[in-house]
């Protein structure tokens, strides 16, 4: 027997419309039938009014003090190491990755792959996020450890598209001058005692299947694949990956450019030296690609990537604390190429928070970019964060804006928060001001998964002791990383110095490269 449709109303609440006036939004009802926004309008809270014929009586949420939004759309997530927030200083991204993700530790255990899930859907929903696109590793693979985490998503009333994240090169094969620079005997250092998948076995058929099985089976999931990076993995698994997509209409998330390090890279590796260009003659870029970062692509790469219709997905609080740069915001803007954002990993950008991202998005290029050219708006920012994550997973039709016809995702946050008070412009100030406070209410599907600020759907404070019971094993792991990394830190550093070595026509930091200490500031005139 089916349950019976659930109606809700908001009444009387300032209503942000991406193509309306984003300053003052006007006040309007919202009728959510079951997971869908039925209408947006005045008078729905008569009985009589048409939208509600033939619907159940609703459930009443007063909105006068409250503006709603739509769910916002982390697009770039891992969900990995959200127990390890906190846990670094600012590192360069090669060193991070070594001391921070899975490769390095030891399997984790089902509680822990709970707990983190739940954890970081927990923080995602209570920051106004709907959605995450989680580009999530369990190392190894395992089919059901992936089921437990589709189940967590399900469960907290997080929508996700997920993506397998794999890799099938060493790091040695992939980061310049770490063959080098690393002796052979020590490379065992590198990584951990695991493999993501045994010996023999083929990465993207193994993925394939599990995707294929658990395609339909969770209302909340939807698939993408994750390829790391496409020089972490086989030239010709980028094709198949190419062909796989195509086949089934799936999403391909992967990181792109990410620090200066992958330029240096490309250039001594791939053919014609752009990682851009690679995918293009493989049939991979395209409007089902979503590419994170791009910190150091050239001008025309960037025209090659607005011309196929792939999306760009700016991580700017990552890149800051990894050392990576600033992308080029205004560039992107400038060619039309597809924005979304996101807050990339706990243990490099902290914090699960698309408040922080959209400021960092608007005023990042205003220091590092050319001062007579504009930065983004805040309105587009606020796109970026919704319409532009929704737009790279296919899922533009259902998600990402408050229309009749869409899926109820949608966010109620205080006007009487000091945030909104006075309200001179809704757009600038959810940009500029808000950064979570004031996240009162969360629909995911039509489902109340926040209310006044808590997470209805899972007992946080309970989760709260589970974690705190799980951080000894973990911070003895990471301590016996940084242990055996430790005897091969001076190795990664000439590495890392080689390939700052290396002459790249580029520069993704505020500041000249000719003011560095101990040179003439040729930004500066020349006395006569």
């Amino acid at each position: 027997m089916m349950p019976a449709m659930t109606t809700l109303l908001i009444e009387n609440a300032l209503v942000y419309d991406h193509d309306g006036d984003t300053d003052r939004p006007a006040r309007a009802d919202i009728l959510v039938a079951g997971d869908i926004i039925a209408a947006i309008g005045t008078g729905l809270g008569d009985p009589a009014h048409p939208a509600r014929q033939g619907l159940p009586p609703p459930r009443i949420i007063d909105g006068r003090r409250r503006l709603a939004i739509p769910g916002m759309f982390n697009a770039h997530y891992h969900s990995h190491d959200v127990l390890q927030k906190g846990m670094f200083e600012p590192l360069p991204l090669e060193l991070w990755t070594m001391l921070a993700l899975p490769p390095s530790y030891p399997r984790r255990s089902r509680e822990e792959l709970r707990v983190r899930t739940l954890l970081g859907a927990i923080e995602c929903l209570r920051a106004g996020i709907t959605c995450v696109q989680d580009m999530n590793r369990l190392h190894p693979f395992d089919e059901d450890d992936l089921d437990l985490v589709l189940d967590c998503y399900q469960q907290v009333g997080l929508r996700c598209v997920y993506a397998p994240h794999f890799t099938e090169l060493p790091s040695t094969a992939s980061v310049p001058f770490l063959a080098d620079c690393v002796p052979e005997a020590e490379r065992w250092r590198l990584s951990g005692p695991e493999s993501l998948f045994p010996k023999g076995e083929d990465a993207l058929t193994r993925i394939e299947a599990s995707i294929v099985a658990r395609r339909h089976a969770r209302p909340l999931v939807t698939f993408g694949i994750g390829p790391s990076a496409p020089e972490r993995i086989r030239p010709e698994t980028v094709e198949r990956l190419a062909d796989l997509s195509a086949r089934l209409d799936l999403p391909v998330y992967t990181h792109l450019y990410e620090s200066r390090a992958t330029v240096v890279h490309a250039r001594r590796t791939i053919g014609g030296g752009s990682l851009v260009g690679f995918l293009r003659r493989a049939g991979l870029l395209g409007p089902r690609l979503s590419l994170a970062h791009c910190v150091w692509l050239t001008e025309d790469e960037i025209a090659e990537i607005a011309e196929a219709g792939t999306t760009v997905s700016l991580n700017p609080m990552g890149n800051l604390k990894t050392r990576s740069g600033v992308a080029p915001i205004k560039a992107l803007r400038r060619a039309g190429v597809r924005l979304a954002l996101g807050a990339d990993n706990c243990s490099c950008s902290d914090a699960q928070n698309l408040f922080q991202v959209m400021k960092a998005f608007c005023t990042l290029p205003a220091v590092s970019d050319d001062p007579e050219e504009d930065p983004p708006l805040a309105a587009e920012a606020l796109r970026a964060a919704t319409l532009g994550g929704a737009r790279a997973a296919g899922l533009d039709n259902r998600i990402g804006a408050l229309k009749p016809g869409m899926k109820a995702d949608l966010v109620l946050l205080d006007l009487g928060d000091p945030s909104f008070v006075p309200l001179n412009s809704a757009a600038r100030q959810l940009v500029f001001t808000e950064a979570g406070r004031g996240v009162r209410t969360v629909l995911v599907d039509g489902r109340v998964v926040v209310e006044d600020g808590r997470v209805t759907t899972v007992d946080e404070e309970a989760l709260a002791e589970q974690a705190a019971a799980l951080m000894p094993a973990l911070q003895a792991d990471a301590a016996a990383v940084r242990q055996r990394i430790g005897p091969i830190r001076a190795h990664l550093a000439e590495a890392n110095r080689r390939a700052w070595a290396e002459p790249v026509p580029l520069w993704r930091y505020v500041g000249c490269p000719d003011c560095a200490p101990g040179t003439r500031r040729s930004c500066e005139p020349v006395a006569p």
